[in-house]
């Protein structure tokens, strides 16, 4: 199936985010640089915003409100399709408002119900502002724990970064680096790379796919001289995963795991706690880089970066991470609808 615009493809569900965030614009200019030539998507979003952030912005945008997602198709090369959504108030970039809070948290479990009932090919969604939401009642460090819960089927969300050189899984993801050495299980450690090695093969087309396991401590350990976590935690998961037919290596040491040669001989980097899997891939791509979350039963990417009220209504930010994140959900959603 192409990445184009075709009458057989579900439209991707892209989530309002933060509505004082860069999200909307980010909206406008995915459309802007997509609507000839996909992939599709629909916008749950608040229809007078978008206007309004198009007209600020001086964006050729039109907006059409659509009842239905299987509306989008025939209105996305011309204009827009917004799924309208009411806000609490009306929303001023780069100041936040926990009255809007339940909108953009209602656009993340609609997103998800549409595409759990097949009527949208995946979830995109536009980065959220968590202490504000968190301040308004919501209950979850983020979206990927969220997200678990609405797929209410016990999934184990696992966190990945995935850019065109380089994807990192974070073993730990917030987690206060302190508390990471107790938080890192050698089950956990299987779990996620057991969810990595079939997202890989599922999501990405990856027939036999190599994870590369970091160690937790300078150079892995050295032996235990530097920390015991590497032998004892870590290397055991290694085991076992090449037990179960998973091409796994490690632990390795971090500091030589990411220049262009080491990169090469592997398809995914799985790291220890959040920043070891996060530097070097938001160095590497900060604005290629999409979030993706594995192990649900729906496709979900979101940007690699955050909300940046500083910058929201300016016209300053780049919609590059969201585009990149439209086409690998569109990418993801055809793999899975070939392969069952």
């Amino acid at each position: 199936m192409s990445s184009g615009i075709t009458s057989d493809r579900l439209p991707l569900a892209v989530t309002m985010g933060e509505t004082a965030g860069i999200g909307g614009e980010l909206t406008l200019m995915a459309w802007q640089a997509l609507h000839a030539s996909g992939p599709l998507f629909v916008a749950i979003d608040n229809a007078k915003r978008l206007s309004a952030l198009a007209g600020r912005l001086g964006l050729a945008v039109p907006i059409v409100v659509v009842a239905d997602a299987s509306e989008a198709a025939a209105v996305f090369p011309d204009a827009l399709p917004v799924l309208d959504r009411p806000l609490g108030t009306a929303s001023v970039p780069g100041t936040l408002d926990g009255r809007n809070a339940a909108a953009a948290i209602g656009a993340i479990a609609d997103a998800v119900a549409l595409t759990m009932a097949g009527k949208t090919g995946a979830v995109v969604t536009n980065p959220i502002h968590k202490a504000t939401l968190k301040g308004e009642g919501f209950a979850h460090p983020g979206h990927t724990e969220y997200l678990a819960e609405l797929a209410g089927d016990g999934s184990i969300p696992v966190m990945m970064l995935a850019g065109p050189e380089l994807r990192v899984v974070p073993v730990t993801v917030h987690v206060p680096l302190r508390a990471v050495p107790e938080a890192l299980t050698t089950e956990r450690i299987v779990t996620v790379g057991r969810i990595t090695a079939a997202a890989l093969r599922r999501d990405f087309g990856i027939e036999a796919p190599r994870l590369v396991v970091a160690g937790l401590n300078p150079h892995a350990g050295e032996g235990g001289m530097l920390g015991a976590e590497d032998d004892a935690v870590i290397a055991p998961a290694v085991a076992i995963l090449r037990a179960e037919g998973i091409d796994a290596v490690g632990p390795l040491s971090a500091d030589t795991m990411f220049h262009a040669a080491a990169r090469s001989r592997y398809d995914a980097a799985l790291c220890m706690y959040h920043d070891q899997a996060l530097i070097p891939i938001k160095t590497i791509g900060f604005d290629e880089a999409v979030n993706v979350t594995l192990g649900l039963p729906f496709v979900r990417t979101s940007p690699d970066h955050g909300t940046a009220l500083d910058i929201a209504g300016t016209g300053k930010a780049s919609p590059a991470s969201l585009i990149a994140s439209l086409k690998l959900a569109a990418a993801m959603a055809d793999r899975r609808m070939e392969h069952g």
